[in-house]
Parts: C-alpha cells; structure tokens; sequence
C-alpha cells in the first residue's frame, strides 16, 4: 500500500480548531442519543430577514449567476463605501473596499498582502482563535499581549508598547470581543491611537463584525475615525454575518488604502475570484434597508446576555466580566477546575453540555458561553456548570 502523499511546512504547523473538535463531539453524542446542551454557538439564532432573502431569489430570476468583478459587485463597494462613511465617521471610496468570502478572508487575504516572514503581528488577548494561524500562514510570528478577568480584560497599552520590537508590523483589535463581548471605550482607543502616533511602521487591523450588537447605551467607534492622521496605516474588517444573521452567506469585507485592497483583490482573483453574485445583491438589499431587524435581533441578545450573565455572577468561584458587546460570555474558571480544554471535555462527558475552551482564544483559565440560544437552554446550561463546578 503506498504511503499518503506529505503535506507542507504549512499544513503540518496549523493547530486544529479546539472549537470544530467539541461541536464535532457535541453531535456524535447526540447521534448516540445524549441529552446535549450547546452554549456554544458562535452564530445568530435567528433567520436571514426575508427583504435580504427576497432580494437575492430576484436577483437568481433576473439572471445574476455569472462571475463577477473580483473585487465585488460596484454597487455593493459603493454601498459599503457610504455605510463606513455615514455609520462608521470615515470617509471612504468605493475602490478602498474589498468584498470577500466573509470576514475570515478579509483578514487572510490582509495578512498575506502586508506581512513577509518574519515580521511581528502584536494580538492582544483573548482573541478570535484564527488571528494567530492566519498570522503564521502568512509566514509572519503572532505575539500575544496577555489581559486577565481579574483586571477586567483591559488593554494593557503599556505591556503593548513593550511589546512592540523593530520586527512589529502589524496589530489587532477586536471591538466588540469575541470571546469576551468587551466593547473598547473611546478613552481606551484615543490612548491607543497615541501609541501607534509612537510608531510609524505599525499597521493596525480593527474586526468590528459585532458593532451593532452593543448592550443599552454602549458606542461602537472605529479606530480610524478618531484618528484620521493614522488613516493610511488602518484597516478595517466587518461583515453581514452577525449583524444581520447571514453567517452560512459568507459576505465580508476589507478597507483600506486603495492600493493595499488593490493588491487584496489581485491575491482574491487568483484564489476564490468574486463572492456569489445574487448573494452580493442580498447585502445590497441589507446595507441599503432599515437597521430595524438588526435593531431587534441585538435588543433580543441583551436579554438573553443579561440572564447568561446574571446565572454566571450566581455560580461560586467564577470570575466574571461582564460582556457590553457581542453575544458571549468569558468567565474564568475556580480554581481547581484544571485546565479549559480537559474543563470542557469533562462537561460534555459528563453533563452533556457543550462549551468552548478559553486555551482557544488564548486564555486557559476560561470558558466561552454563548447567549444566541433560547432562554430555557441558557438555563438548563447554566444549571450543568454549576454542576460541574468545586463546592463553593
């Protein structure tokens, strides 16, 4: 029998994602017939607004099924042009967008047109899992600037600085967080815009794809409006996923200096060329309507983040911060617990409850719970950690 052909340097250095192996196992053993309840959802639980479904069935009967420009349909550059312009407080031109394959291309098709081997991408953290990996596919080395619950997740911009070597190229933020549904206030971003005044060869990334889900009298604000003189070292990524419940749609998109998404979009025409066609024309339809559904959809996550975190403060020994963004919750685990990944496959052996480990996000001493399920799975989840959990 011959042997498997051998994979290269850069297959056999990706880490597989802790967070596909526990909902991998969560539904075997539900195929096994186990009662399994999941906080683990990282996805709205809510369907696509009908207007953004019905514009995109036209657009199939109108005939929208051929390729398209790389870089996206003109109208939808055009569109998200204005929304960053009129929303966000930048003004931006159709040709600084880059419509891509959801969120997660925007930040690889970046990361491979900035970085060279050997540069320094400064990740504070916790983080989004795949910033790092995409980080090192680019041949470029993730340096993680640890916070902790105990300081309430803060950005330490004084171990970030520290952090900062003649090989630094690039740094990320995530406003609102996933996993821990911190929100950056404004102080916080005008300090950290004075850091990067510090050092002119830093790049900075911002991920707002959760900016309109913000707890009651919480501000979104993007980095690169409150510092215009920063603006040809910024780049902003965001989407349509979890505003407006179109995850399985795979729409995102980069900005940027034009000649950076012109690069981006050469790297995307040699790779995955334009995003579905009639699916750009649904974003059309989302970007240009009322913000209404999208009101509603995060009005429906406070209140579920509120009864998530409301349980979580009850719990003995956890150490919460409680999220203003997003729809998770990020506590850290008693002492005694051991580690998040050996945490987390005990709950789900045990009490059927499936949850996402802290290690993945790049802080072991906690748990990822979801609020975008029903109010009676919250409960029930909450009622199997608590379970779990060393006697108070």
């Amino acid at each position: 029998m011959s042997r498997p052909p051998s994979l290269s340097s850069r297959a056999e250095a990706l880490q597989p994602s802790l967070t596909l192996a526990i909902s991998a196992r969560a539904k075997a053993l539900q195929q096994e017939g186990r009662d399994i309840c999941s906080l683990s959802a990282g996805e709205p639980d809510f369907g696509t607004p009908s207007f953004i479904v019905e514009a995109s069935i036209q657009a199939l009967r109108d005939g929208v099924t051929r390729y398209g420009p790389a870089a996206g349909d003109p109208a939808l550059r055009r569109a998200i042009a204005s929304k960053i312009t009129n929303e966000n407080g930048l003004p931006t031109a159709a040709d600084e967008v880059l419509v891509t394959n959801g969120g997660k291309q925007a930040i690889f098709n970046l990361f491979q047109v900035l970085l060279n081997p050997g540069d320094e991408v400064l990740i504070p953290a916790p983080y989004w899992l795949s910033y790092p990996e995409m980080a090192r596919l680019a041949g470029a080395k993730p340096i993680s600037v640890p916070s902790s619950a105990l300081d309430g997740f803060c950005l330490d911009l004084q171990a970030l600085e520290a952090a900062i070597t003649p090989a630094t190229r690039l740094l990320v933020i995530n406003s609102p967080s996933n996993p821990t549904g911190r929100v950056l206030s404004l102080d916080e971003l005008q300090q950290l815009a004075e850091l990067v005044r510090r050092h002119p060869r830093l790049l900075v990334m911002t991920d707002e794809i959760y900016e309109y889900l913000l707890d009651d009298g919480v501000e979104h604000h993007s980095f690169a409006a409150l510092a215009p003189d920063l603006r040809d070292r910024c780049f902003m990524v965001n989407g349509f996923a979890k505003g407006w419940a179109m995850t399985g749609w795979r729409l995102g998109y980069l900005s940027g200096p034009a000649s950076v998404i012109k690069a981006a979009s050469a790297l995307q025409s040699q790779s995955t060329s334009n995003v579905c066609s009639f699916a750009q024309r649904g974003a059309i339809a989302a970007i240009e309507g009322s913000r209404d559904c999208v009101r509603q959809m995060a009005e429906s996550y406070n209140e579920r983040r509120t009864i998530l975190v409301q349980g979580l403060q009850a719990l003995p020994g956890i150490t919460l911060v409680p999220p203003n963004g997003a729809f998770y919750a990020f506590p850290q685990l008693p002492d005694g617990c051991g580690d998040s990944v050996s945490f987390c496959k005990k709950a789900l052996e045990e009490e059927g409850l499936a949850i996402v480990p802290g290690g993945a996000f790049g802080d072991d001493r906690c748990v990822r719970l979801s609020c975008a399920v029903s109010r009676e799975t919250i409960a029930d989840g909450l009622s199997r950690l608590a379970r779990l959990l060393p006697a108070g």
